[in-house]
């Protein structure tokens, strides 16, 4: 779906983008998995994953994960958020990692055939296509039947592959691992 057995393919996970389509699909994502399956019959040379953390609190929720990720071969890539207060009084929270995507897709431009980016990020449709031209196969993977879409269609539209979230449900969603872990456990049990 992702690889061919010749790619040499880089993984690139906006953190903040792939949580709020996850979200909307009701999909929690088992990172684990999600490395095989874009690792395919190719070869995964590197894996990113890009967020901001909130350095102020004692406790970031997104502490756990981040370690996990770093723990099982994931580069993390993380900035401080920083919080302001708009023109109108409003809390504002502003941590973009779209530069470091950026920055980090075209330097492996050179030593992999492949891409796989997790963002619907409209601000990417530009960088894709400058890794393109570079001979990079990149498939982009959001969603389209959340309401509203998930995905800018420009982005969509420049990929050279696009897979739907969704599509891939079975396979990343760990509530369903663990449900056909379970089932697994009851038959070894002759339950």
């Amino acid at each position: 779906m992702f690889s061919h057995s010749t790619d040499l393919t880089a993984l690139f996970i906006d953190g903040a983008n792939l949580h709020a389509t996850a979200r909307a699909l009701d999909i929690e994502i088992d990172y684990s998995n999600l490395k095989k399956i874009v690792a395919g019959k190719g070869t995964l040379l590197r894996a990113f994953y890009y967020t901001a953390i909130y350095e102020e609190q004692d406790y970031s929720p997104l502490r756990p994960l981040v370690d996990w990720l770093d723990y099982n071969g994931f580069t993390v890539v993380t900035k401080r958020a920083k919080e302001y207060i708009d023109d109108q009084g409003r809390r504002k929270v502003k941590g973009n990692m779209d530069i470091e995507i950026a920055v980090d897709m075209l330097s492996l431009t050179d030593h992999v055939t492949h891409m796989a980016l997790f963002s619907g990020d409209g601000d990417f449709r530009r960088l894709v296509e400058a890794v393109q031209r570079k001979g990079v196969r990149v498939t982009v993977v959001s969603s389209t039947v959340t309401k509203p879409s998930m995905i800018a269609d420009e982005l969509r539209r420049q990929a050279d592959n696009f897979i739907e979230l969704d599509d891939l449900r079975d396979a990343l969603d760990r509530k369903t691992s663990r449900r056909d872990d379970d089932y697994a456990a009851e038959d070894e049990e002759g339950l």
